[in-house]
């Protein structure tokens, strides 16, 4: 990973830093807390400008963004609900309060959300689903990524040859956010399976 970024960058310069950064929207596994960093140590060889790291870095999170949220408009409402139907343990209720839930909170989740591993990508796709009005996604998709990657990249620049400290931190982070996700997934299945069963005693009576 960190071979493939250096020749991107070499070959590229900053547009490198930024495209691998689009990749990272599209593909999450590629990882921002490697990618940001190595391009603000990069930087601080003097190979690459710190400014024009910072700007087309987050140039590729906003195009990344908005790839996403291409797809979640094209999804729609009528087909997530669609698809929300036919998936086991999941209720069109469910999908209604996440619809009312990010009609009332979506610009702050949007915001935040650049900020949190995985949902930094993901959260782009309900915005689409919500026609979020594309303006104001783009606004608020490139400030949340501005602060995120300013972070990263100066932790980089600072750092150094120590530039890797960044992603142990923050891969300690990322594992909190996938523990979190799985433990609300499995409350989720139980309690639905629970309810299931309640219903069946229930009509048998």
């Amino acid at each position: 990973m960190t071979d493939w970024l250096v020749g991107l960058m070499e070959s590229l310069g900053a547009p490198g830093a930024g495209l691998a950064i689009a990749l990272e929207n599209l593909f999450p596994p590629l990882p921002s807390e490697v990618i940001l960093p190595l391009a603000g140590f990069t930087a601080s060889q003097g190979d690459m400008d710190l400014v024009a790291v910072l700007v087309f870095t987050t140039l590729g999170s906003v195009i990344g963004a908005l790839a996403l949220y291409g797809v979640g408009a094209l999804l729609g409402r009528d087909r997530t609900l669609a698809i929300a139907a036919k998936l086991p343990l999941v209720k069109i209720a469910d999908i209604e309060k996440t619809e009312a839930w990010f009609q009332r909170h979506g610009r702050k989740t949007v915001f935040f959300g650049r900020m949190i591993p995985i949902f930094r990508s993901l959260i782009s796709i309900p915005a689409g689903v919500e026609r979020m009005p594309i303006m104001i996604f783009t606004l608020l998709t490139t400030a949340g990524s501005l602060i995120w990657n300013t972070l990263f990249v100066m932790a980089g620049y600072w750092l150094g040859e120590g530039w890797e400290v960044v992603e142990t931190y923050v891969g300690i982070g990322t594992n909190v956010v996938i523990g979190i996700v799985a433990l609300a997934i499995v409350v989720f299945v139980v309690v639905r399976l629970s309810e299931r069963r309640k219903g069946r005693h229930a009509s048998r009576r």
